[in-house]
């Protein structure tokens, strides 16, 4: 089932006389349980690709589809119910809230959602577990490695049990073992269904996916099928 397409999308930024196209007429389709890495350079246009994806920013021009709906017309609202509902998102930085615990940061999902505490409290305490984090619920992040902060991300992107997770670097600033701990896990949710598209510039990475889409100067460079797992 195609689950993402996008059609002649572009986007440009403008800077008083100055405009800069980060992405040039891209065209992609993901279909539902896919595992895809986008990969290039530095300014190769990932991050865009990435906030267009994830309706973060809208493109200047061009088709955004997803499930046969036209994204592209969506007004703000609806666009915030997209991605509270159907994607999660893992960053490079955690972007965890620093004063509250493990467990409460992956319940503020449900908060926005207003699920009722005794459900959302049990759904994280779940999801630290599944990611191997069942001993550190009551870690802040600023007690905790790298790995497991990253890890505490991922699980606070599972909170509302979304159809896609999109990463951005989410290895960038982890050591070997830890990325490979991270990668594995998004391995295990792709094995169970979930959509995983992981913006790197580690080559290593690219072997976890069954697609790479490699981008320079805001184009499509070459796309491929790796049949890894």
């Amino acid at each position: 089932m195609k689950q993402i397409e996008l059609k002649n999308i572009s986007k440009i930024y403008k800077a008083g006389p100055v405009s800069v196209k980060a992405l040039d007429n891209i065209n992609l389709e993901i279909a539902k349980g896919e595992f895809v890495v986008i990969t290039g350079p530095s300014g190769s246009g990932k991050s865009t690709l990435m906030d267009v994806l994830g309706t973060l920013t809208r493109p200047t021009s061009g088709l955004y589809k997803f499930e046969e709906q036209e994204v592209s017309k969506f007004k703000e609202k609806a666009l915030v119910n997209l991605r509270r509902e159907r994607i999660g998102f893992v960053f490079q930085k955690f972007n965890l809230i620093s004063k509250i615990s493990s467990l409460a940061n992956v319940e503020l999902p449900m908060v926005y959602e207003r699920i009722p505490f005794k459900e959302r409290r049990k759904r994280a305490s779940e999801i630290l577990e599944r990611v191997g984090l069942g001993e550190r619920v009551s870690f802040k992040p600023n007690q905790l490695s790298g790995g497991e902060a990253q890890r505490v991300a991922i699980a606070r992107a599972l909170a509302n049990k979304p159809d896609i997770i999109l990463a951005d670097e989410p290895t960038g600033n982890l050591d070997t073992k830890s990325g490979d701990e991270v990668m594995e896990i998004f391995k295990s949710l792709n094995q169970e269904g979930i959509t995983i598209i992981l913006v790197t510039h580690e080559k290593e990475r690219a072997a976890f996916a069954k697609k790479v889409v490699r981008l320079r100067d805001g184009k499509i460079e070459k796309r491929g099928e790796e049949n890894v797992f």
